[in-house]
Formats: C-alpha cells, structure tokens, sequence
C-alpha cells in the first residue's frame, strides 16, 4: 500500500509533464481532451434522464469520459512526441527502446558516419529488422552492407531492411512501430533465442563509442572517433 501511494506522485508527475510537452506542439490538447470528457459525460446522463436512471448513467459516464479522454491525450501526446523526435539522430532507437512486445532491440547502432547516419538492429519472431535513419543516399549502402554481414551470420534467418523517413518507399517514425509488429513471423522463439545470442557472441564494435543511444539535440555533432564502423 505504501509502495502504491509513492508511486503515485510519480505517475502524476510523468503525467504534467507529458501535458506541458504535449501543449507547446498542439497548444488546443486542454480544450480537445476536455471537450471529449464533457460530450461523453453528457451524452451518458442525457440517456440516463430519458429511461430515468440519471445517476446510475451518470456514475458510468463519468468512467467512460475518463478513459475516453486519457485515449485521447494518450495519442495526442504520442503524435506530438514523435513530431519533435522526427529528423533527429537517434529517433529510431527511441522507438526501439519503446516497443511493445515481441522484439528485442539494440539501442546502439550497428553502423554509423559521421554525418550521423545510423543503422538499429531489432530481432523477433520475423527474423532480423535493420532500421536505417538519415540520410537515404547515404543509409542505403550501409543497410546494404550489414544485411551481407547478417546474411553470412544468422544463415536463412529472414533480415528486413526498413528506411525512416517521408519519402517514397521509406517508413515514417510514427508508423516504425506498426511497420515492425506487422511484419509476418518467420522462425520460432527458440530460433529469436539462438539468433540474439550469436550476433551477441559476434560483439559491437560500438559499444564503447559515444554513439546517442536516443535523440540528439538538432545541429548536435558527433564527437570525433564516431566514424562509420561495422
């Protein structure tokens, strides 16, 4: 119980401050969020007056605007976050580190350059997933060249490549997540265990570079001995 009232100035905490981020990209998030709870909450009690049970209907209106407001926020704030996070370094490893379920995500990019150009590396029941962001021209070949590398590795285990970014035949970051959910599985948990434990046994190169393990501020350069590896 203790632990339970702690926690809670947390949660409120995480709260406020996801509101305040949220409001600096979509400054209308009090007037929307509010005007969804009171329409729910009115709607539930006008249908409780008109069969005669206005605060049974009420009482569960009031749930229902709850938690059809906390959905509302919860998207919003989710959109906002990826607007700020979108076109910069590390973005892709932010929504790695987010995933949801049935993926097992490196936070550090198996490729990089200096231009800050990078390559993530997920594994699932899909195969292998290696997410390029930055610049296409220049994430294309270094996609290319880790894809042989896995290909030699993990033999016949399928490896996705995925591009971030708005052009055509590239992923947006909002839909990365989506993207790899739906991706069709392939091979067994047994073989997700095998596979992460042979690239683990393969070793990053990186793992000791100052590498942004999330996003960088824009205009943030990488300190000098980040060069392209792997």
């Amino acid at each position: 119980m203790a632990r339970e009232t702690s926690d809670t100035p947390g949660r409120l905490k995480q709260i406020r401050q996801a509101y305040i981020m949220t409001k600096k990209v979509d400054t209308k998030i009090g007037l929307i969020i509010g005007g969804v709870g009171l329409l729910t909450f009115g709607v539930f009690l006008a249908i409780g007056f008109l069969i005669g049970h206005p605060i049974y209907l009420g009482i569960l209106g009031f749930i229902v605007a709850f938690l059809a407001a906390a959905i509302v926020f919860g998207r919003r704030a989710e959109r906002a976050a990826f607007g700020q996070m979108e076109g910069q370094p590390g973005a892709a490893a932010a929504v790695l580190n987010n995933i949801k379920r049935g993926w097992s995500a490196n936070p550090t990019p198996v490729a990089v350059t200096r231009s800050q150009d990078a390559v993530y590396r997920a594994v699932g029941r899909a195969g292998i997933a290696l997410i390029g962001e930055g610049n296409p021209n220049r994430v294309r070949p270094l996609l290319a060249a880790e894809k042989k590398k896995m290909s030699r590795v993990v033999g016949d285990i399928p490896v996705h490549d995925i591009v971030v970014g708005d052009g055509e035949g590239e992923v947006p970051l909002k839909k990365l997540q989506i993207t790899l959910m739906r991706l069709p599985r392939a091979i067994s948990p047994a073989q997700v265990t095998e596979t992460n434990d042979r690239l683990r046994a393969l070793g990053d190169l990186l793992s000791k570079a100052p590498i942004p393990k999330g996003p960088m501020p824009k205009g943030a350069r990488m300190p000098k001995g980040g060069g392209q590896a792997r």
